[in-house]
């Protein structure tokens, strides 16, 4: 297999795919010239062999897919696959043209060539500037980021042993070879919300943990690298990884997650005697939020923590209004993704993990329910309204779970936001309903005296809309996302007709027209997360008093999603929720904080966030007053 790996890729792949090392552009060499090349340049680059890429993804993905064919087509004992196994597979070559064994080496080598220019260069850039290391850092990951390893001893464990179930290939092969040891892990209990008996399931340490999902798609990694070029090392840079699975309160009382994050930017500050600079990605920053509440609750670290050892909070994509495709995910075990397949993957999908199975996974992970929509109908629209409507629409994203026939219990009328968390709630198992009541909260304080007294309710510290920012005026808080990508925005419901399913609804994927497209309405955002929930609270949310009553200062920078047509991930322009970690511009923005040139940084608004932001029906707190009066006084 790595003779067939080398002839395919040249003499330098390597023959360890698990190895994170192995997929890791390769750093100059001691004393090697690093070139830095314009921009232009670069993309001629990548773009060179363009049209024989082409050719070779069309003959590879005949290929893949008459693997897949050969797959199902064992599963409904067509074929048998046993007799395949003293296949040699080196001959597969012989049987590919030449010419795509020669396109493959020629595009692996120039991307190489492209990658080695880029790895380093912002870096290097601001390095040649006078930029260098100065506050510790510490990067909270979102939740595809961190990698769930098994520590189980059991017998039902030991051939999972400290191997990766989540974040690696050995997911993809337990997925497939053994589906039911996959869920019994990843599956937490059901009352508890902790591990089912007999299994441990941990968080993957250290920068391992978050620079790569799988071999090959890095997460962090390029961050790392140009914090490496500004003298960043193990030292003054950490990960705090956490399982995403668990809800706030029991990453603290079976992880202790909290309480080691603490002791991590303490040590950091005694030893540099500089403050920290926090990065948090996704659902990571709504994590940090908590951590915030948390830790100066009394006997944790009190009053005046975060003002004595914070400097800034690097918020990247954070969803922290919710990110709203994680409703129809433990609704129905649907989203765009699984919606919008051609029908032959929908069977395949269907047959080896359905829409029930995905279902039941999602909610026995209290974390996911973690972004369920924030804010109700002032923030997300009624049935008639919403802030981010566009002049002409036809369709209001104010209703966001439509039904184009309402006639039974099931499939009731047109439902906003608020009543789409009212409909999942009540039809939906009572360990699922309890476990969303008693961790987290969905609405809005209206007043100071509600803020305050929710500083003492745990299961609000995650909603920026119940709960303040800590009273620390230096501390600075940087919005950093991507903006201009078609994201779900509300969706179109038909009644489950499958007897066997347990579902009572599912997205109705017959419908397309407009701007739907099979049952699914996008809407602005970064492709996972909504405008709204990514740029609200940086653009006018904390300017609100109660909400940010010691005036932290923020600055917003949004990025435009401008993709590289050639490149997978989008290139160094991408503006996509997770690629955006290796956007240049990115890079650019947090090691300026980190080397504490953030105030170097002017806002940056590219959408219409500000105008949505004035159209939410949230306000300060006397003008709350007399908008009620005036309710009154009218009826």
């Amino acid at each position: 297999m790595s003779s067939l790996r080398r002839r395919l890729l040249g003499p330098s792949g390597d023959s360890t795919p698990d190895s994170a090392e192995a997929s890791r552009d390769p750093s100059p060499a001691k004393g090697e010239p690093v070139t830095l090349i314009p921009e232009s340049q670069l993309k001629k680059l990548k773009s060179k062999k363009s049209k024989r890429r082409q050719g070779l993804v069309f003959g590879l993905g005949g290929l893949f897919g008459l693997v897949v064919a050969a797959f199902f087509a064992n599963q409904q004992d067509v074929i048998n696959l046993e007799g395949l196994v003293d296949l040699n597979l080196e001959s597969l070559l012989d049987v590919i043209p030449a010419g795509i064994v020669r396109d493959a080496k020629d595009i692996t080598r120039h991307e190489r060539e492209a990658v080695n220019y880029d790895s380093f260069s912002v870096g290097l850039h601001l390095q040649s500037q006078g930029v260098k290391a100065l506050h510790p850092v510490i990067m909270i990951p979102g939740v595809i980021s961190t990698g769930l390893e098994s520590w189980g001893t059991e017998e039902v464990s030991r051939q999972y042993f400290r191997k990766r179930l989540w974040g690696s290939w050995s997911m993809m092969r337990a997925l497939v070879v053994d589906k039911k040891g996959w869920k019994r892990h990843i599956m937490l209990d059901k009352l508890t919300g902790l591990d089912p008996p007999g299994v441990k399931l941990r968080a993957a340490q250290g920068f391992d943990a978050a620079d790569f999902f799988i071999t090959g798609y890095w997460i962090w990694n390029k961050i790392l690298e140009n914090l490496a070029t500004l003298g960043y090392d193990p030292t003054n840079a950490f990960t705090a990884a956490y399982d995403w699975r668990l809800s706030c309160s029991n990453l603290e009382n079976r992880d202790h997650y909290f309480s080691r994050l603490r002791s991590h930017i303490e040590t950091a500050v005694q030893t540099s005697g500089q403050k920290v600079a926090l990065i948090s990605h996704s659902m990571g920053s709504q994590v940090l939020f908590y951590f915030f509440h948390w830790v100066e609750a009394s006997g944790h670290g009190g009053p005046g923590w975060v003002e004595e050892y914070v400097d800034s909070w690097i918020n990247v994509s954070g969803c922290m209004l919710g990110a709203l495709k994680g409703l129809p995910a433990v609704l129905s075990g649907e989203m765009k993704d699984t919606a919008q397949l051609n029908a032959f993957a929908v069977y395949g999908l269907e047959k080896f993990l359905g829409k029930d199975e995905r279902c039941e996974i999602f909610r026995t992970m209290p974390g996911i329910s973690m972004m369920l929509p924030k804010g109700g109908n002032e923030v997300w629209g009624n049935n008639t309204w919403a802030p981010d409507d566009l002049p002409g629409q036809i369709i209001s994203y104010g209703t966001f779970i439509n039904f184009r026939e309402s006639n039974s219990t099931q499939s009731p009328s047109n439902l906003t936001v608020e009543e789409s968390l009212s409909y999942l709630l009540e039809h939906s198992e009572t360990w699922y309903k309890d476990a969303v009541l008693n961790s987290y909260s969905h609405g809005i304080a209206h007043t100071t005296a509600e803020v305050e007294a929710n500083e003492f309710d745990h299961r609000k510290w995650i909603n920026p809309l119940e709960s303040r920012l800590p009273l620390a005026p230096s501390l600075k808080i940087y919005c950093f996302y991507g903006v201009g990508k078609a994201t779900e925005r509300s969706y179109f419901y038909r009644e489950e007709t499958d007897p066997l399913s347990s579902l009572n609804v599912t997205i109705d994927t017959s419908l397309t027209a407009g701007t739907i497209d099979r049952g699914v309405i996008m809407g602005e955002g970064d492709g996972t997360v909504p405008l709204l929930s990514n740029g609200y609270m940086c653009a006018k949310g904390w300017h609100i008093k109660r909400f940010n009553p010691a005036g932290v200062k923020i600055k917003v920078y949004e990025m435009p999603h401008e993709p590289d047509r050639f490149s997978p991930r989008g290139g160094p322009n991408t503006g996509d929720h997770v690629d955006i970690l290796g956007r240049s511009s990115l890079n650019d923005l947090i090691l300026r904080v980190a080397g504490g040139k953030g105030d170097q940084i002017e806002d940056n608004y590219v959408s219409n966030i500000r105008g949505y932001s004035e159209k939410v029906r949230i306000y300060e707190e006397e003008d709350t007053i007399k908008s009620e009066m005036r309710d009154h006084l009218g009826s």
